[in-house]
């Protein structure tokens, strides 16, 4: 019990902190940022809230001024369904990828910032 608590304020602290300290997005003209948000439209990002992990990737999102739908896989039994039975595993952050009528699921903070620099920056 004593570790849950101990768990659970740590992940507030993680969430306090990234407020505190977000990177700003980037600017984009209207055209391209409609671009973005559109080709953004095809992602979904499983995540735990406190992740520190999932954090990173947020961070990376927001730093990319890009709108990614977040699936909460901890709350959501549907989200944590989808992403055992179709990513293979219950691990977060995990990026579903949709493209061209293939799906793919990318897990790995470093690799799914890499792709999503790749892809918007």
């Amino acid at each position: 019990m004593i570790v849950k608590g101990l768990r659970n304020g740590l992940g507030q602290l993680i969430i306090f902190a990234d407020w505190l300290t977000r990177p700003k997005g980037i600017k984009r003209t209207a055209q391209r940022q409609a671009e973005v948000d559109a080709a953004a439209a095809h992602l979904a990002l499983y995540q735990f809230r406190a992740c520190p992990f999932c954090v990173k990737v947020r961070r990376a999102m927001h730093a990319l001024n890009i709108q990614v739908e977040l699936r909460d896989a901890k709350n959501n039994e549907q989200f944590r369904q989808e992403l055992l039975e179709q990513g293979g595993r219950i691990k977060v952050p995990c990026l579903r990828i949709e493209e061209a009528g293939e799906v793919r699921w990318m897990y790995e903070s470093n690799d799914i910032i890499a792709y999503l620099q790749e892809q918007f920056a």
